[in-house]
């Protein structure tokens, strides 16, 4: 097939090595530094699933025509990144493999001629050098659309992509969106402290803290009458559980996503972003609970004061302390 990503940073050009290994043509979109690189040498994957180099074609936009193109930007780039491809890619299947809640709507909107898919990558990877992908954890990626069971469209573009990289056809996709937005609570504490995850995790300060914005992330998703889907161990009634639980007791469940990590060092997506100069997609994960918070009629105030403060950071270029974040972050 010939297969066209629109986003060459840390999952797409993940992506890009394995399907080009899996025997697939491929053309990505990069800019910058990163499409020199990728076209002066190619993108080097390292880690998880094994070494590799990949010579896809490289271009500011897509062009020709596609059997599937993979949307990988980050949520803050999708509406801009897909308009921009929008006249070569109308007409074609597309998956957008993106953090948050908007992705697949966007695409939809932007996209009427196209079959439109959403997907929920849980692979770790490193993206800090123009072509160079480190994977730190090797996990499956979820692949759907809508509240339904998976359709027999989703299933078969499940089995192509797996034949390079595990990739599991779910129901209820957006409840599994939810469940991997709890999950990506991971991201916004690194952002501000410069930390690991795993040092976030293991910091007892920190970790409350990181806890207390996941229990905002489910209460608020069951005020908003969404059932979690289950992915990477958790579940509706797992996740239900912990929003009763309190914050000594519910930290043992980003204790479980930190030993299922590893020892490799995750920065993060969204330290990431910063430390190549790059705005976050903050908005669309902390932010995301915030807005659907107020929608229903509730608060968010860990979540609203981790953006306020990720946002900061941003402007500043300059991290900001331990002891400071947990001045400012009360929990109880």
């Amino acid at each position: 097939m010939r297969i066209g990503i629109i986003g060459a940073g840390a999952l797409g050009g993940t992506f890009a090595v394995l399907l080009e290994r899996a025997g697939h043509e491929i053309q990505v979109t990069a800019r910058g530094s990163g499409l020199a690189a990728i076209r002066a040498g190619a993108i080097r994957l390292s880690g998880g699933f094994g070494d590799g180099h990949g010579h896809p074609d490289a271009a500011p936009t897509l062009s020709g025509a596609f059997d599937l193109v993979l949307v990988c930007t980050k949520a803050q780039d999708a509406e801009d990144a897909i308009a921009a491809n929008a006249a070569v890619v109308n007409g074609s299947p597309v998956i957008v493999v993106q953090n948050g809640l908007d992705g697949v709507r966007t695409a939809t909107r932007l996209l009427p001629d196209s079959d439109c898919f959403g997907a929920l990558s849980i692979i770790a990877a490193n993206y800090t050098e123009p072509g160079v992908v480190r994977v730190t954890t090797r996990a499956a990626t979820y692949l759907g659309r809508g509240s339904g069971p998976a359709d027999p469209a989703s299933k078969r573009w499940a089995a192509v992509l797996s034949e390079a990289v595990p990739v599991i056809a779910v129901d209820d996709f957006i409840g599994s969106q939810w469940t991997k937005l709890v999950v990506n609570m991971l991201n916004g504490l690194p952002a501000i402290t410069g930390l690991s995850v795993q040092e976030i995790i293991a910091d007892r300060g920190l970790r409350r803290v990181l806890t207390a914005s996941m229990r905002e992330a489910v209460r608020t998703g069951m005020a908003r009458g969404i059932r979690f889907g289950s992915l990477q161990g958790l579940s509706d009634s797992r996740l239900r559980f912990f929003s009763r639980l309190p914050l000594v007791l519910g930290q043992a469940l980003p204790r479980s996503m930190g030993v299922r990590m590893g020892s490799v060092p995750n920065l993060g997506s969204t330290l990431q972003s910063l430390r190549r100069g790059q705005r976050t997609e903050i908005d669309f994960l902390n932010g995301a609970i915030v807005r659907e918070a107020d929608a229903a009629g509730a608060k968010a105030p860990v979540n609203a004061a981790i953006v306020e403060q990720v946002h900061e950071v941003e402007a500043s270029g300059t991290s900001i302390g331990r002891d400071e974040v947990l001045r400012r972050i009360a929990v109880r």
